[in-house]
């Protein structure tokens, strides 16, 4: 497996510690970055966890074109710089354009490609040539085996800084469903593979409004749970201090005051996994 090299660390293979990409949905302002980045960051350093702090700067694809975005691009890299900078942890972000690219990638050690825009090949390779590391995450219309295609695309570029995630296949309407085989059939393709534990547990368009994304945030930590048994390279949790009073996903982010309990059991899981 190629191993991932993010700021100081390695992502990828059983001699790395497991990785933790975690952060609140969507930028809502640099206090709220920074109370998350600080907390979660001593969390992840008591357990012996990487850590990558991730927040959206802009959501694009949410259900309602009235919902919050996000701060827009320039305030959002300021946001992300200062969160890098203060608490010396890699940062990651979307993009959602081929343009976004380049700025993002002069602040952000990860680009995020969203699962809707898997395939959007302009986009995926303008990320791929920044030469940052790429996590690519599965589309909910795609099978484990057609990643592979997408790993092409990014190969193809030179780059092969390059991160797999998991987060739920579509079901019928607005149910997602993990298929825990897609993790090893991913993995074979040769990257590190993420899980995201808190998009996998959403109800796309089912929220009690019928303009929102709904969630059964219960059930977060049994998948999480139940990937870690599988094998994962890394974690991928939004996190909040306050969900409920959250801009952007609070059916699905994780609370913050529950991340380190959760943490502790994957981290005794992976263990398990690894040392067989």
């Amino acid at each position: 497996m190629n191993q991932v090299s993010i700021a100081n660390f390695h992502v990828g293979s059983p001699h790395n510690p497991l990785t933790l990409i975690g952060g609140p949905c969507v930028i809502e302002s640099l206090d709220l970055c920074r109370e998350v980045a600080r907390e979660v960051k001593r969390v992840t350093a008591d357990l012996g966890i990487n850590y990558i702090f991730k927040a959206s700067f802009d959501k694009a694809n949410r259900t309602s074109g009235s919902a919050f975005r996000g701060t827009g691009m320039d305030a959002g890299l300021e946001v992300l710089k200062a969160i890098k900078d203060e608490f010396n942890v890699p940062v990651l972000t979307d993009v959602h354009e081929s343009w976004q690219c380049e700025p993002v990638a002069a602040v952000c050690d990860v680009l995020q490609i969203p699962a809707f825009l898997c395939r959007q090949t302009d986009l995926v390779m303008a990320a791929a040539r920044t030469g940052r590391a790429v996590n690519i995450k599965k589309g909910q219309f795609l099978a484990p085996w057609d990643m592979k295609n997408i790993v092409d695309k990014i190969e193809s570029s030179g780059n092969t800084s390059l991160l797999l995630t998991e987060r739920g296949v579509s079901f019928g309407y607005n149910t997602l469903v993990v298929d825990m085989t897609g993790l090893p059939q991913m993995r074979s393709l040769g990257y590190p593979v993420v899980f995201d534990g808190t998009h996998s547990a959403q109800r796309p368009g089912a929220g009690k409004d019928g303009a929102s994304t709904g969630g059964l945030r219960e059930y977060i930590p049994h998948l999480t749970r139940a990937a870690a048994a599988v094998g994962i390279d890394a974690l991928f949790l939004e996190v909040h201090p306050e969900p409920e009073k959250g801009l952007s996903d609070v059916a699905t982010m994780l609370p913050l005051a529950d991340l380190a309990a959760l943490l502790r059991q994957v981290v005794s899981i992976d263990a398990i996994v690894r040392a067989g």
